[in-house]
């Protein structure tokens, strides 16, 4: 405790568990922190930031200021990647308190001889660090200070705001108080801003019934670019198990010609380091990944810490698996679910530290091998979350570039505290909010609470284990409906791809699960083939790419709109020089009208200003001077991305 310290420093903002985790930021991206700083009696106290990189050697600075009731605001800008620390320090302020003293007797009329004195002693170190202009200034106040013939001159440069500026500048610190240092990580950009597209790439074969390679993955590559999507994620591509290998639709009894869950992993082909041969070699993974970098796509891999029973695992390390008192080996259950082709890790074998380190050579071997930067960890919740938190710090050290989407829909506090151990980004609740007031409850949720500092959310509206109830048999109007929502209202979006835009939507009868699941068998797919829909996502991923206030979940406003089943929203950007407006039908089938509440307040509009909004998917604009404006919506397109731009 700072026995000599006169101030407080508490209710810190952005901390995260008290600073035990750390907040997130990508670069360029501001920290606004907060806090309670006051000290005894009536004396003027200042406080500024302090920052830096873990590669820097001295701390930035930057100036607080107040608010009300004795809660400051400031900010700083991180512009590298890797791992920061900010630390606030407040002080009572001398040179302020005594020019504000000095300034009250002056207006009062009282003569301040002997104040002036005290203030040419508070001036006088000033001169060590000042401008030469700064110092002309303080030479002056110094020799009229000390001199009592010069009384009038002094008395007008105490009143000098110009005097007021130095001593802000090159504040006097008494004993100041310091809090604690809290960690801030930061990505790089697309770990904010990123559109995922998922398939199959045992189902990239334009030939029926055959099984697709990593060379016929490259085909598909310019129509996932022309999509607008910059992150292709695989299913595990590694070889898979043939015990108990599961059939079509999680049949417990495999035909002769069925491939297997990709997430059973492991036979005598290999494991968690090779390649299911039937979609060639690491050469030709590598070619693959090369040229989707080419087209501005990255690889994403499925990471999946399970093995099926023939993995080589289970012979090399027998105690990294759970044995039952009967001699048989526990495979994953989920009642009442049976995964019998998927044998769980034992995480409280003896033999933990050289399990972990297995797990982080196989992430560190994609990553130097194959070029993969981005891995999609399926379950990460069914493995303790301090060995996430060493594996996804390890990783960083080497490879700071690496981002984790974390594949957990699970109870909120244990996808929050995986976050915290550092995953990138998380799936969420997002597949199952249909209604205006779930949505705009969820998005308060991740938007406006300590979750914007750490948690990530990527907005999936399928995905190969989830056919939600709202698309099964729904119409073309509910699937677009349902990728605008996920990719404007989150910078992180993604789709289970071929399902989606061909929306193939039939389900096991009153399961969210799709009915001939290409978990379990190859599906043929017309690569070839354009719809609405596909048109319609790239238009939206464009508006996404182009607009920077798109590119960030956190800075959103809900807008009254007059209808329940109309939504409005209002999305800014850092700097406050790109602004979109959205409003959306929820209602697949009907046509829906309103009047949506323009936030004139929030664009800086003076009254009688008007603007004119750009709707980004049909080309239309309309020029909007009121607070209240008319929208009408339809099926055929139910919804307006507009960008705004004042007159």
């Amino acid at each position: 405790m700072p026995e000599k310290s006169r101030i407080v420093i508490e209710n810190i903002k952005p901390a995260v568990n008290c600073g035990e985790y750390a907040i997130k930021r990508v670069t360029d991206e501001l920290v606004h922190v907060q806090a309670d700083i006051f000290g005894d009696g009536h004396d003027i106290i200042q406080a500024s930031v302090f920052y830096k990189h873990s590669k820097q050697r001295n701390w930035d600075e930057s100036r607080m200021h107040p608010t009300i009731n004795d809660s400051w605001e400031g900010f700083f800008k991180v512009e590298k990647q890797g791992d920061y620390e900010y630390y606030i320090q407040g002080w009572e302020d001398h040179g302020l308190n005594w020019r504000h003293g000095i300034v009250k007797k002056i207006e009062d009329g009282q003569k301040v001889t002997s104040e002036l004195l005290e203030g040419a002693e508070i001036l006088k170190p000033i001169l060590k660090k000042c401008t030469k202009p700064e110092a002309v200034l303080l030479k002056r106040a110094i020799a009229d200070f000390t001199n009592k013939d010069q009384y009038e001159e002094s008395v007008n440069i105490c009143l000098d705001k110009g005097l007021e500026n130095i001593l802000l500048k090159y504040p006097h610190k008494a004993v100041p108080y310091q809090s604690k240092k809290l960690p801030v990580y930061v990505d790089r950009k697309k770990a904010r801003f990123s559109t995922w597209y998922e398939f199959f790439p045992r189902s990239a074969s334009r030939e029926e019934g055959k099984h697709g390679t990593f060379k016929d993955c490259e085909n598909i590559l310019p129509r996932i670019a022309e999509m607008g999507f910059d992150t292709l994620y695989f299913p595990p591509i590694h070889p898979i198990g043939e015990v108990n290998r599961k059939g079509k639709n999680n049949a417990t009894n495999a035909g002769a010609d069925d491939v297997g869950s990709p997430w059973g992993i492991g036979s005598e082909k290999g494991g968690h380091k090779d390649i299911h041969p039937d979609l060639g070699n690491l050469d030709d993974f590598k070619s693959l990944v090369k040229k989707a970098r080419d087209l501005g796509i990255e690889v994403a891999m499925d990471f999946a810490l399970q093995a099926a029973p023939d993995h080589p695992y289970v012979n090399e390390h027998p105690n990294w698996f759970r044995w039952r008192p009967d001699g048989t080996i526990q495979y994953a259950e989920n009642p009442p679910k049976k995964y019998q082709d998927i044998l769980p890790i034992y995480f409280e074998s003896e033999e933990w530290k050289k399990m972990w380190q297995e797990f982080l050579e196989i992430v560190l071997y994609w990553i130097e091998e194959a070029g993969i930067s981005i891995f999609r960890v399926d379950n990460p919740h069914t493995k303790p979350f301090y060995f996430w938190g060493w594996l996804i710090s390890e990783v960083r050290k080497k490879h700071p570039d690496t981002l984790f989407l974390s594949e957990a829909f699970t109870r909120p506090k244990i996808m929050e505290q995986l976050a915290k151990q550092g995953f990138t980004q998380s799936y969420t609740y997002f597949t199952w909010r249909t209604s205006k007031h779930e949505l705009t409850e969820y998005m308060n949720e991740l938007t406006k609470t300590d979750l914007k500092e750490y948690f990530r959310p990527n907005f999936w509206p399928n995905t190969p284990d989830i056919n939600p109830y709202h698309l099964q048999g729904a119409n073309e109007a509910m699937f677009m409906i349902r990728y605008f929502l996920a990719a404007t209202l989150s910078s992180n979006t993604g789709i289970y791809g071929p399902v989606f835009e061909f929306m193939v939507s039939d389900a096991v009868p009153g399961r969210e699960e799709y009915l001939d699941s290409e978990k379990y068998q190859i599906r043929h797919w017309d690569w070839s083939a354009e719809n609405k829909i596909m048109r319609v996502i790239a238009k939206i991923n464009e508006a996404r790419q182009t607009n920077p206030s798109l590119q960030q979940t956190n800075n959103i406003q809900f807008c009254d709109i007059h209808d329940d089943g109309l939504m409005a929203y209002y999305k800014f950007d850092q700097e406050r020089e790109n602004h979109t407006l959205m409003v959306v039908s929820l209602d697949p089938y009907y046509q829906k009208n309103g009047s949506v509440k323009v936030p004139r307040y929030e664009l800086g509009l003076h009254e009688g200003q008007s603007i004119r909004v750009e709707d980004l998917i049909t080309g239309n604009s309309y020029n909007w001077d009121e607070e209240w404006c008319y929208v009408e919506l339809h099926p055929a397109m139910p919804f307006h991305l507009f960008r705004i731009h004042k007159h």
